[in-house]
């Protein structure tokens, strides 16, 4: 009867020990953040368009991001698109495909500060037909100035109060990117 008991103890703790092995000495991990090392911002009006930038060279690293300033004018209405990269490779990663791709798990947020009258609005969608906010239409009102912090969130909740319309509040998810500092932006 010890016997018996002692073999079974010993087959399930062999049994255990095997089978928790894993033979896959590199797993492959699944939707792993990608270094955002640039924000760029292409603005339309009209004919006429220019870019702003967000640029952190070394990711989480000691030196801080460079930052173009922004200057619109009172009134006028800009198609604005988002590019997302990784310009720590070379030739530099395009993380835009990948966010639109996966546009269901994403959404950007435009955190306007400092009074600045600046309006913002989705133009693209995910195949649930919540905002992505790779394609938007800025439309900037009374003169001033004031900041514009952009925002990745990765698996937002978009069907929370407010989401949908760019609140961040209520949004969750995790940080994939936000320019801190922000974008400094003049109205004119």
């Amino acid at each position: 009867m010890m016997k018996t008991q002692f073999a079974s103890s010993f087959l399930f703790a062999t049994l255990l020990l095997f089978g928790s092995c894993n033979d896959d000495p590199d797993p492959v991990k699944e939707n792993e953040e990608e270094l955002i090392t640039t924000v760029r911002l292409t603005f339309t009006e009209g004919t006429n368009s220019f870019v702003a930038e967000w640029k952190d060279a070394d990711g989480d690293g000691a030196n801080l991001p460079t930052v173009d300033d922004i200057s619109l004018e009172a009134g006028k209405t800009y198609a604005v698109s988002v590019e997302l990269l990784n310009e720590s490779t070379t030739p530099a990663d395009n993380i835009s495909a990948e966010v639109s791709e996966e546009g269901t798990e994403h959404q950007f947020f435009f955190i306007t500060g400092d009074g600045l009258a600046l309006t913002t609005t989705y133009d693209d969608q995910d195949a649930d037909g919540y905002p992505i906010g790779l394609q938007n239409t800025f439309v900037a009102g009374v003169a001033g100035s004031g900041t514009l912090t952009v925002i990745l969130r990765h698996e937002p909740n978009k069907t929370a109060a407010g989401v949908s319309d760019g609140d961040a509040t209520n949004a969750a998810g995790e940080t994939d990117v936000e320019t801190a500092p922000p974008f400094n932006v003049t109205i004119q």
